[in-house]
């Protein structure tokens, strides 16, 4: 039965849920050393649904396919969010959490703007650690692996009238993932599409700004890049963001980000960056740059560094940007600002160091 009240400061403790393990476990079919990013599924899932006007308590589950009406809301009216994060093991098997309570309050901001449900706290804290306890033997222990985390939400409700579902489901499922390489990344600065507008969804994560960011990827890729840095939605004269990614330039010793807005997401990547960057005496500003200054710099050789930012990978180098038809090659730095800023995300992450700003929690 689940808890009647829908307030944000339901409580709930990993007593009250239920788990039904699997009878079939895969892990023994894993190569732990050999992990692509997101693409083999542990064990178990955490689910909830929304009834009645109510979260239900959630569950551990074993991981197995969904069944759903055709005519559910989700599949029409794209009432859909999801967040991106990760647990990780230190050398004694400890099991840690970066920053999750950032992530279940962007879940929320997410749900609103899509008019879905907020869900309690507790039951993402609680239901995320109880689950992480049941597939603990998935976090991978090889050097830059991990274990990636899907929270999402989706409209379960029935019907074809345009209007929020009177139901939804929310799951969390896991995927052990080995270290993220991107290479060396070449992106096209979008002139034409906009991966979000004044007044629209673009600071939550829902899954149709991906679905949208797909098309003009795909033009670049043809145009032999790897990405996009998006634009803004009315002049394109200013960068916003790269790919799925945050994006931070390098220009003389600064580095520069741009403020977060209704295009914007609020990356958890980002902000941890620009708080280590502070820390470490690194010049920092967080405003609008235009796309001549990023030209500009990269011609006259200021332009030091260009990098996207976020969960999966941490910090994407970016070796060159193509704009009106030229390319411009961003040169090697011995000093990179990319590669020490990740080094002290993931000394955090993997407790491999201290944590100052009290990010790290453990599992």
């Amino acid at each position: 039965m689940g808890l009647k009240s829908n307030s944000m400061k339901d409580t709930l403790s990993e007593l009250d849920i239920k788990v039904t393990k699997t009878q079939h476990s895969k892990l023994h079919e894993v190569d732990f050393n050999n992990l692509a990013f997101g693409s083999i599924f542990s064990d178990h899932m955490l689910v909830s649904d929304y009834i009645n006007g109510t979260w239900q308590t959630p569950e551990v589950v074993p991981y197995q396919p969904l069944t759903l009406d055709p005519s559910s809301k989700i599949f029409h009216y794209g009432q859909s969010v999801f967040e991106g994060m990760k647990a990780y093991k230190d050398e004694n098997g400890e099991m840690w959490l970066f920053r999750p309570y950032d992530n279940c309050k962007r879940l929320n901001i997410s749900c609103k703007r899509l008019a879905i449900p907020e869900l309690p706290e507790a039951f993402f804290m609680e239901g995320l650690k109880t689950l992480l306890k049941v597939d603990s033997d998935w976090i991978p222990t090889t050097p830059g692996s991990s274990l990636y985390i899907r929270p999402f939400v989706f409209a379960t409700g029935k019907g074809f009238h345009a209007s929020p579902a009177k139901e939804y489901k929310f799951i969390i499922a896991t995927a052990p993932s080995g270290a993220y390489f991107s290479g060396k990344v070449k992106v096209l600065i979008e002139q034409k599409y906009s991966r979000s507008a004044n007044g629209g969804v673009g600071y939550a994560k829902a899954g149709g700004n991906y679905a949208g960011q797909f098309y003009p990827t795909q033009l670049a890729i043809e145009k032999g890049y790897n990405q996009v840095i998006w634009t803004d939605d009315t002049s394109h004269e200013f960068i916003e963001e790269a790919g799925a990614m945050n994006i931070f330039a390098r220009i003389g010793d600064t580095l520069i980000t741009a403020p977060t807005s209704d295009r914007i997401l609020d990356g958890i990547t980002r902000k941890s960056l620009i708080e280590i960057a502070e820390k470490e005496g690194i010049a920092v500003e967080v405003r609008r740059f235009s796309v001549k200054e990023l030209v500009a710099a990269a011609e006259n050789g200021t332009l030091k560094e260009l990098f996207g930012a976020g969960t999966a990978a941490v910090i994407s180098p970016i070796a060159g940007f193509g704009y009106n038809g030229k390319d411009y090659d961003l040169p090697e730095q011995d000093d990179s600002y990319a590669t020490k800023l990740k080094k002290i995300v993931t000394d955090i992450q993997y407790n491999r160091s201290k944590d100052p700003f009290g990010w790290r929690m453990k599992v």
